[in-house]
């Protein structure tokens, strides 16, 4: 068998591994230490490998800002900050026909700027937000699809770990790829809201509609949630001004929301020793996943996979937008049976090669910027997409009363509402890129 042929089967078997049920982590790892015995011919070269392969990978100063936005994250949960943004997005929607559910939506954006973490937006969100949407009468379906979809919003809105994972790897500047994220996530927000308008539309009895809240009131919940838009701005901005550095803005993120949560008075010494347990369990999870990857991508070097594959692609006389459109749907696919991270770290250092030598029009530093988007966006789908939807079986576990089966169906509208967003952003890449383009033209 050649080298080519043997990274081209590795992959149903890394797959094979997964569904039965081996850590994704282990699974690279096995494959890629396997496949390179079988190219080399001898496990030594490979064993030597790994030792400077171990030491370089968690050596990168970069990946430092990983477990800083994970304990941001942690403190954000403990901080009360939930709570605050449920009730101020209430107050501003809640009196509209579905305006409880748009508010979740609404909480989970504000909540996904301080967090970073898909999972974790969801699964403090829906504690908040749920037992309300409840008491209003909405149904399981929608309550739990809206949560599930909002969730989706923590890993897309900025400060985001996995978009820095994928700027560490596609060695994209990580305070562009933030600003690039703003304009897209706010859409998200917009098309969920908007699926929940015509859900409530077609069904009017869905859902019962909330007092409405006086001028006073509105501005006394907006004034609660001010620690959340001080340490977006100042974590974001901050780096985007030259103030700091990435991993510097996490630091004062972290520090930023822990006083936060200290100052509501949600930080005590065993909160404090399990945020920082949860940081080291996460960050240890992670890291072993981008050691995995980086073991099984080593293989796939070996065997000249993504050299070869990009310049076959590149000589077919094949439109880029239809291998463009293939690599979406892959990922799509993909997202139905992995976790957005391994997805990432797995594919784009195979991926990106390929599909940067395609001409689509725009500067090399654009493409890299609005392709990451894109994967992003897409990968987001994945964890409200059957039958791998990790934010369906948080918030349903949330929610004994509402079969999965329904959580599936009320899930639908909102990947529905983010096809369509795929859709406009491939048409048109200004809407990603202006953001960026206009802050550099200030500068």
């Amino acid at each position: 068998m050649s080298d080519f042929a043997l990274a081209l089967w590795s992959f149903p078997v890394l797959l094979a591994l997964v569904f039965v049920r081996m850590p994704i982590a282990l699974a690279m790892i096995a494959v890629g230490v396997g496949g390179s015995w079988m190219v080399l011919g001898t496990p030594m070269m490979m064993l030597n490998q790994s030792k400077t392969l171990v030491y370089g990978t968690f050596s990168n100063y970069s990946f430092s800002i990983i477990p800083l936005f994970l304990l941001m994250g942690q403190f954000a949960t403990l901080s009360g900050m939930s709570a605050s943004l449920f009730r101020a997005a209430e107050a501003f929607l809640g009196h509209r026909r579905g305006g409880v559910a748009m508010s979740a939506v609404g909480a989970c954006a504000g909540f996904g700027a301080i967090c970073g973490s898909s999972l974790a937006t969801a699964a403090t969100m829906g504690q908040t937000a749920l037992p309300e949407m409840k008491r209003y009468g909405y149904p399981g379906s929608l309550s739990t699809g809206a949560l599930a979809a909002g969730g989706t919003l923590g890993i897309l809105i900025p400060p985001s770990v996995i978009l820095v994972i994928y700027a560490i790897l596609a060695e994209q500047n990580i305070e562009k790829l933030f600003v690039a994220a703003l304009i897209p996530g706010i859409l998200a927000a917009l098309g969920y809201m908007l699926a929940i308008s015509v859900w409530v539309r077609v069904s009017p009895n869905a859902a019962q509609v909330k007092a409405r809240v006086p001028w006073s009131g509105r501005l006394s919940a907006l004034a609660q949630v001010w620690p959340v838009m001080t340490i977006f701005v100042a974590v974001v901005g901050g780096i985007y001004a030259g103030i700091f550095t990435p991993t510097e803005a996490a630091a004062v993120g972290a520090a930023g929301t822990g006083i936060a949560a200290l100052a509501a008075g949600q930080l005590d010494w065993r909160r404090l020793k399990l945020a920082i347990y949860a940081t080291a369990s996460s960050s240890a999870m992670i890291f072993l996943i981008i050691l995995g990857a980086g073991i099984y991508n080593s293989f796939l070097a070996l065997t000249q996979l993504p050299q070869t594959a990009s310049a076959w692609i590149g000589g077919q006389d094949v439109s880029p937008w239809i291998v463009l459109a293939a690599v979406l749907v892959m990922y799509l696919i993909f997202g139905c049976i992995m976790d957005s991270l391994s997805m990432v770290l797995l594919t784009v250092p195979i991926i990106y090669p390929i599909v940067s030598v395609l001409d689509f029009g725009l500067a090399p530093g654009d493409f890299g910027l609005w392709f990451g988007i894109l994967v992003l966006i897409v990968v987001e789908v994945g964890l409200i997409t059957p039958p791998v939807g990790m934010n369906l079986f948080i918030i349903n576990s949330m929610d004994r009363d509402t079969p999965i089966g329904q959580t599936y169906r009320g899930a639908l509208p909102f990947v529905l509402t983010d096809m369509v967003r795929v859709a406009i952003l491939v048409a048109f890449p200004a809407i990603t890129l202006w953001l960026v383009r206009f802050i550099d033209g200030l500068g």
